[in-house]
């Protein structure tokens, strides 16, 4: 493991105690909402604030993005971090949520990790050195029907509710099975780990993806370019699929794979 990808290990590892240890508490995460179904948690910020000193003290002069805490959008290295991608899961007691921390190198991802803390699954990847889960290789699935695909399809807030069911409908007609659990960023480590063939949203934002997307890529995946102009600050759809059925998912949601 390089010296990189061992800094965010340490990193998301320790982040994933913090929140392990709150899940667990006796006095459940109390939470509010930012919005309709727009969780918020203490812990969010302790997360998010321990993650800024980290990055401080081993990267000192890096941009940080973070999801509560906000930040620069530029900057020849810029880390983009969801401090717990699944707020609601989380604090509701539902054991599928993780923490996604990405590096931005002149504007493209250079490494990436995602670490769940119930499941203790370290999902990481850096630019030509592979995408791992737990120290094994990981590669995207080899299915090749659309009738033996399982696909995830997220959602937000930010799109109508129509244009979620559409998207749902159109995979659940192809035959396609569709599932739904709330991490966007577990999401797209489940496609880099071959556990499901597709991940698809049509809106996202950057902290979601920076740990993410790169896993795929390294894994043999196909995903679209998240990063296109203004993705980084307002976010964009997002396509991640396996190989064999790049094509077939393209065609389905509509979103180019590069």
């Amino acid at each position: 493991m390089t010296e990189l990808m061992t800094a965010i290990s340490e990193i998301v590892r320790a982040a994933g105690g913090l929140m392990r240890t709150a899940f667990t508490a006796p006095d459940k995460p109390a939470y509010s909402l930012k919005g309709r179904q727009d969780y918020l948690t203490v812990t969010d910020g302790a997360v998010e604030q321990f993650v800024r000193e980290q990055i401080e003290q081993r990267f000192p002069g890096d941009a940080v993005l973070g999801e509560e805490g906000g930040g620069s959008v530029d900057g020849t290295r810029l880390w983009i971090v969801d401090p717990i991608d699944g707020t609601a899961n989380f604090a509701r007691q539902i054991p599928h949520y993780c923490i996604s921390l990405g590096l931005l190198m002149n504007g493209q991802l250079e490494a990436g990790g995602i670490y769940e803390p119930n499941q203790d699954e370290l999902f990481i990847a850096q630019r030509g050195q592979g995408a791992w889960l737990n120290g094994q290789r990981m590669q995207v699935s080899t299915v090749s029907e659309v009738t033996a695909a399982t696909v995830e399809v997220g959602w937000s807030t930010r799109i109508p509710v129509q244009t979620y069911l559409d998207m749902v409908g159109r995979a659940a007609h192809a035959g396609c099975s569709v599932r739904r659990a709330g991490s966007g960023a577990l999401g797209l480590a489940y496609v880099a780990a071959g556990r499901t063939e597709a991940y698809a949203e049509a809106h996202i934002n950057s902290w979601d993806v920076a740990g993410g997307l790169l896993l795929i890529t390294e894994a043999g995946g196909r995903v679209n370019d998240f990063w296109a102009p203004g993705g980084i600050a307002n976010g964009n759809p997002v396509l991640a699929s396996n190989a064999t059925l790049a094509g077939a998912m393209q065609e389905m949601f509509g979103t180019p794979l590069v």
